[in-house]
């Protein structure tokens, strides 16, 4: 046997889990995310997805897509930098550089490859990347390509973050790199001081806005527009897959800026672009957004709710201030099979595992849209008291 063929054949972690009766991953969805979804041909709530506002069946996003694929056809059949650039991804990135309210924007193929590519060509050889340490594996991957020196702050702790830019040189490129909602805890990175470290220490911010958009900030407009400090972050990344309900990325900064990026970050150069209706089913969202925005207050509103009647119920749910509520398990094991007792009970919910949280620190990521009714969100809390119990 090869080598290659060995290591492939000796990993046997999920056929394990699956042995037991609780692998939580691949659930094969029958239907488009919504509040209610069918699952092996079972109703089943959803409180896992990234939908923060609920549009993904919106009607109106719906008929954008099909009239762009009328029009365009299903794909674009290149990169931006040669045919695949349409007059449809070029409205986008004004209609997105006007809603972070920067001066322009790139949008790239999916929102992993949006910090893949800008981290990697924005800092390189002898300059400096600094990071979060709870920062999304996009990122991470995204310093790997650099060559930039990387360090690394305590979550969220910027007396940390300022004995790491002491040292550093301020002649050469300091990035500071974070996400504005982190993925897993549900916190939000505090801009307003990042922002005054940034200007004392000569540094550059960049923020992922992924879990951001729709959810922080005047009509959704992201982390920066919450604090006040959008003239202070230099770069904002966002992606579509969530609040914008579609698939791709983006980064907004200045021209200067972005035409770096859209000549040198090779993960937009070398990747076709996305196909014209995901382009067009973005545009749509965003104008849904402007123009409801009773769908933020909603998801607000049941955040709070659910919150509350976690906590009234003895559940850890960490320092989360948004929609992102970790339930902290501790154990992997439980943790599935917590997921699959709720499972069989008509409720989905994440459960998240080392590496994308400490080992030791399992939890169920507990997702919350606007669409989601009271009834529906008690429901699942009961589910998890009574899964919780069996356990």
């Amino acid at each position: 046997m090869k080598p290659l063929e060995k290591k492939l054949a000796d990993y046997r972690l999920p056929q394990m889990f699956m042995e037991q009766g609780i692998y939580p991953f691949y659930h094969p969805i029958e239907t488009g995310q919504d509040t209610e979804v069918i699952l092996r041909g079972k109703k089943t709530l959803m409180f896992g997805s990234n939908s923060y506002l609920g549009l993904t069946q919106h009607p109106e996003l719906i008929q954008a897509g099909k009239d762009a694929l009328d029009k365009y056809g299903t794909g674009a059949s290149g990169s931006r930098l040669m045919n695949g650039n349409l007059d449809l991804h070029e409205q986008l990135e004004a209609e997105l550089a006007d809603f972070v309210g920067k001066e322009a924007a790139t949008v790239f193929s999916t929102g992993f490859q949006s910090n893949l590519g800008s981290i990697a060509a924005l800092a390189g050889r002898n300059d400096y990347i600094v990071l979060d340490e709870k920062n999304h594996a996009s990122i991470i991957e995204g310093t790997r390509l650099s060559f930039a020196k990387v360090l690394k702050f305590k979550h969220n702790d910027m007396e940390d973050l300022e004995k790491k830019l002491q040292n550093l040189d301020q002649d050469k490129v300091i990035l500071i790199v974070v996400d504005g909602i982190f993925s897993m805890e549900g916190d939000i990175a505090p801009l307003d001081k990042m922002t005054e470290l940034a200007d004392k220490y000569n540094a550059s911010i960049y923020v992922d806005d992924a879990h951001s958009l729709g959810v922080l900030g005047n009509h959704g407009a992201g982390t920066a527009d919450h604090f006040g400090v959008t003239d202070k972050v230099d770069i904002i990344m966002g992606t579509f897959s969530k609040s914008l309900a579609s698939l791709g990325g983006f980064v907004a900064g200045s021209k200067d800026a972005i035409n770096y990026l859209k000549h040198s970050a090779r993960a937009l150069l070398f990747s076709a672009s996305i196909p014209p209706a995901s382009a067009a089913t973005v545009l749509k969202a965003l104008e849904v957004i402007k123009k409801e925005p009773e769908r933020i207050d909603r998801l607000w509103e049941n955040t709070n709710y659910a919150k509350k009647l976690l906590l009234d119920n003895g559940f850890d749910i960490g320092h989360s201030t948004t929609p992102i509520i970790p339930i902290h398990v501790g154990d992997d094991i439980k943790t599935y099979h917590l997921a699959t007792l709720m499972l069989q009970d008509g409720v989905y919910v994440n459960p998240v595992v080392h590496p994308a949280v400490e080992k030791g620190k399992a939890i169920l990521r507990y997702s919350l849209m606007a669409t989601h009714t009271k009834a529906q969100i008690e429901r699942s809390i009961d589910s998890l008291i009574k899964s919780s119990k069996k356990l």
